[in-house]
């Protein structure tokens, strides 16, 4: 009850908001997608439900992927409750999203060891938190060690790499997300 499963997502916003990004009429897309105007309407008011061939057509022709739309698009409520999984955990590591859609945060959750070598660096601000375990994070030239319940906040545009210091380490990030101007030009960046 209450979940996003239970929930279909919203295409239709995120095909209208690729659309227009690209500064495209319906009459083009149909033309490229070979689908109708009415139909193509009615998938961006959500009043149609594109089948996977359809959305993949819409998507080649807004020159992205099906993945990436449903990626973008919005749950059909406004409350999404993302359940843990209930597998083992794996022993390798693993990512996953905590929420779902085209929001203005983002999160996700990192278990297990990181690529230490690979560097971040994102537009907006982030905070880190340490679920379970540790982590050693470098930015700005400093190295700082956090354990289980420890934050770490990052200023957008501050390059950072990290990784697990012990096994099963769980790692939360929640960021603004990308797509959105949260943060102004900061001098010397």
């Amino acid at each position: 009850m209450g979940d996003h499963k239970e929930q279909p997502l919203r295409v239709g916003a995120a095909v209208r908001r690729r659309r227009r990004a690209l500064d495209l009429t319906l009459a083009v897309v149909s033309e490229r997608s070979g689908l109708s105007v009415p139909f193509l309407s009615q998938v961006e008011n959500d009043r149609a439900r594109p089948s996977r061939s359809s959305l993949e057509k819409v998507a080649d022709a807004l020159r992205t992927t099906a993945v990436e739309l449903l990626a973008a698009a919005d749950p059909a409520c406004s409350v999404d409750v993302v359940r843990a999984e209930t597998t083992e955990l794996a022993p390798e590591p693993r990512a996953r999203s905590l929420v779902r859609g085209h929001h203005q945060m983002h999160a996700s959750e990192f278990t297990g060891d990181h690529d230490a070598g690979r560097e971040f660096q994102y537009r907006n601000d982030q905070l880190m938190y340490v679920a379970d375990g540790a982590v050693e994070i470098e930015a700005e030239g400093r190295a700082y060690r956090l354990g289980r319940g420890d934050t770490l906040y990052l200023t957008g545009g501050v390059r950072h790499r990290w990784r697990a210091t012990v096994p099963d380490t769980r790692v939360v990030v929640v960021a603004v997300a990308e797509h959105i101007e949260a943060v102004r030009d900061r001098p010397g960046r």
